[in-house]
């Protein structure tokens, strides 16, 4: 009997754990990749930086904890816990920072967002998926290794393919385009509300509302 009810149980935590809806009441962790350093600060790696930045200056809070490789903000929204995070491991070593935050503070797979640069988009493109590979994006890799899985959501925020010859490194490197920029501000201020919807509203209304891209 005793196995029967321990069976359950342990089926019941694996399907909560593989839902592509978050747990609600449970804590969030949004963690925006890109790599610490002055230079690489307005490059468009650091999208996912850009991202959780915003939403800390939005809700009136700021990245104060260095805490297993990454700085984090810890702040209330709509009456649920949520966990910024910026790995601070350079972007191919992510894992390291958003596995151990996940572990320690309890948060279910299903209220992860990984919120990143993505080069298989049109710049102004936005797009959320509950899972998937990493799509080339090495930090989103690190990530899906150190974890075991691709089932957790990430929010895509699309830079486009390198112009010319360019060499890859070199454009996610550098700074966004000068045409790019008037338009910077509003798509982080979507991105922004599109993560903070994954906590309110769940992943499926917030890909039905903010998949797309951002008008200027």
């Amino acid at each position: 009997m005793g196995s029967s009810i321990e069976a359950f149980f342990e089926a019941m935590k694996q399907k909560r754990e593989t839902a592509a809806e978050p747990v609600m009441g449970e804590p969030f962790l949004l963690a925006g990749l890109g790599n610490p350093g002055r230079e690489y600060r307005e490059s468009r790696h650091n999208f996912g930086f850009m991202v959780v930045d915003r939403i800390a200056e939005q809700l009136n809070s700021e990245f104060k904890k260095g805490q297993f490789k990454a700085v984090i903000a810890i702040l209330s929204h709509q009456g649920r816990r949520v966990i910024l995070a910026k790995p601070q491991t350079y972007m191919n070593l992510s894992g390291q920072a958003v596995v151990p935050l996940l572990n320690y503070y309890k948060i279910p797979r299903a209220n992860l967002l990984v919120i990143h640069d993505d080069l298989d988009l049109p710049f102004s493109s936005l797009r959320m998926r509950p899972g998937g590979g990493s799509g080339g994006q090495k930090g989103l890799a690190s990530i899906i290794d150190r974890l075991g899985t691709q089932d957790f959501a990430r929010l895509r925020c699309g830079i486009g393919h390198p112009p010319g010859q360019m060499e890859v490194t070199d454009y996610v490197l550098n700074k966004f385009a000068k045409d790019e920029a008037p338009l910077l501000p509003s798509i982080l201020d979507n991105a922004a509300s599109a993560a903070l919807s994954f906590v309110t509203n769940g992943i499926q209304e917030t890909m039905t509302r903010y998949n797309g891209s951002v008008e200027g």
